[in-house]
């Protein structure tokens, strides 16, 4: 991955954003040498989105059967479980 320092992304902002659309390439962007953030292929946004979309789901239907299993308490109970 390249990397390019901020005060030069901003005056090359179009050519790194052409970089990154058609060229498929991801690029950070630093700060005094420390990454600060990255300028990435609309497509890397959309996968990352879409594998924590599916692990929300797997955390929800993994919590769903547990309580089918485990039972449920009203908020009543619950608050009362609590102690609140």
């Amino acid at each position: 991955m390249s990397t390019v320092p901020v005060s030069k992304a901003r005056r090359d902002m179009k050519n790194l954003v052409n970089r990154v659309a058609y060229g498929k390439e991801r690029i950070y962007l630093t700060s005094h040498n420390k990454k600060m953030v990255a300028i990435v292929p609309i497509e890397d946004i959309e996968t990352l989105e879409a594998m924590e979309n599916a692990e929300d789901i797997r955390i929800a239907e993994k919590r769903i059967k547990k309580a089918e299993k485990e039972g449920t308490y009203s908020p009543k109970e619950l608050k009362k479980r609590l102690g609140l």
